[in-house]
């Protein structure tokens, strides 16, 4: 258990805090999770709502409502098949903007970030913070030295038949991080034409992260997010950001 949680007074304040205003369940359980003896350094933890409906004192379908809220603000993303929220700005406080590749802490943060139960929230908090962190880029090939035997054709049978799905596929886990749902089908077409690699993948990811954070897609309420097989197809994840960030009142995200 953490012996404190450090929470900026932006919260009041930043894009997040004032869309919680009158909205005081989602107040109380944004500070919770920033708070909770459940969270970990880097704000990625276990945390299933009977945990924030009873150390809150609010009912679970309350707790439902206001953590719905939180995600919808974009403060934090909540992963329900593994019961794991990653509050989304939460390590920057916690442990820095960055930090130097030789800060013991990197150790730390890199080892929090391969237990992450939910490949998809992995992946999230790797497109935010790989360089700021030094993560270590899974997707580099292993090499030929120590690349695995192929298994023999009965062996490969055999572990396909008891082989159990390992989590959501890419698709899944790029529609989730984009902010507008719509024409999904059409989307998963562009998806599986483009086929991206892990690396493209992530950096599909970070593009998405930083233009959520931008006026051009939080403006009248997302309404000019493309289609995201418009977005694809487009490969609008080269595009320059810019537009009018608000790095300073994230930790609404980090409010």
């Amino acid at each position: 258990m953490r012996d404190y949680g450090v929470v900026s007074p932006k919260f009041w304040i930043g894009e997040t805090g004032k869309a919680l205003r009158g909205n005081p369940e989602a107040q109380l359980v944004a500070l919770y999770l920033m708070t909770c003896p459940h969270a970990n350094m880097i704000g990625v933890f276990h945390c299933p709502l009977v945990y924030i409906a009873h150390e809150t004192g609010i009912s679970f379908e309350g707790a439902s409502k206001a953590l719905a809220s939180l995600c919808e603000a974009q403060f934090c993303t909540f992963d329900e098949a593994s019961d794991t929220v990653f509050v989304h700005r939460m390590a920057a406080y916690q442990v820095g903007e960055s930090l130097k590749a030789e800060d013991n802490r990197v150790k730390s943060v890199v080892k929090e970030w391969q237990n992450i139960a939910a490949h998809r929230l992995q992946q999230a908090f790797f497109a935010i913070y790989s360089e700021a962190f030094h993560l270590p880029d899974s997707s580099k090939k292993t090499s030929p030295s120590k690349a695995p035997k192929k298994p023999l054709r009965s062996q490969e049978q055999e572990q396909d038949k008891n082989k159990t799905p390992s989590g959501p596929s890419p698709f899944e886990v790029f529609y989730a991080a984009y902010p507008r749902h719509e024409a999904r089908k059409d989307a998963e077409s562009a998806f599986a034409k483009l086929n991206p690699s892990e690396e493209l993948l992530a950096k599909m990811l970070a593009a998405i992260a930083a233009k959520r954070q931008t006026n051009d897609w939080t403006k009248d309420g997302g309404k000019y997010v493309p289609l995201p097989a418009s977005w694809i197809r487009a490969e609008r994840w080269n595009d320059e950001i810019g537009g009018d960030t608000r790095t300073a009142d994230i930790w609404a995200g980090a409010v």
